[in-house]
């Protein structure tokens, strides 16, 4: 099975967007199933506030797993942190048209207005998915390149 297909698995089965991605990605992190989920729990849907969309967090915390600092003399792994990072945003922005979700869903889902408009207009069935395998295939495409 596919990264994207075990992220859109696992969002099938009801797991936010951000746990989807990082427990696609959990053993590649060192994680297991079960770590990764929990790792992910509080970042779907922008962190419940609609702020960085879920699945770009999830792609971020893949990211950090493989690239990121945990000696503070090691100031290239830093660097590579960062770059990885811009680039994952620079391109979920680019292919989605924002890494915000209150601006991907076209409505606030902190809100119970909200809420119910994204459940009204299918966001979370229809909409969602797309925005969990695009996260999938451009952190794939970071990861190729890092290599």
């Amino acid at each position: 099975m596919t990264h994207k297909e075990k992220a859109l698995e696992y969002f099938g089965d009801k797991f936010h967007c951000s746990q989807s991605v990082i427990a696609a990605f959990a053993e590649e992190c060192g994680l297991t199933e079960e770590k990764a989920l929990k790792l992910g729990a509080c970042f779907g849907g922008g962190m419940r506030k609609g702020e960085v969309c879920g699945a770009c967090a999830g792609a971020l915390m893949v990211l950090g797993a493989l690239y990121g600092q945990s000696d503070s003399s090691d100031l290239e792994s830093r660097m590579t942190a960062n770059k990885v990072n811009d680039e994952m945003m620079e391109r979920f922005a680019q292919r989605c048209g924002s890494y915000i979700c209150k601006d991907l869903l076209k409505c606030d889902i902190s809100t119970q207005e909200g809420v119910s408009y994204a459940l009204e207009n299918k966001l979370f069935t229809e909409f969602c998915p797309q925005m969990v395998a695009n996260a999938v295939d451009i952190l794939e495409e970071i990861i190729k390149e890092q290599r």
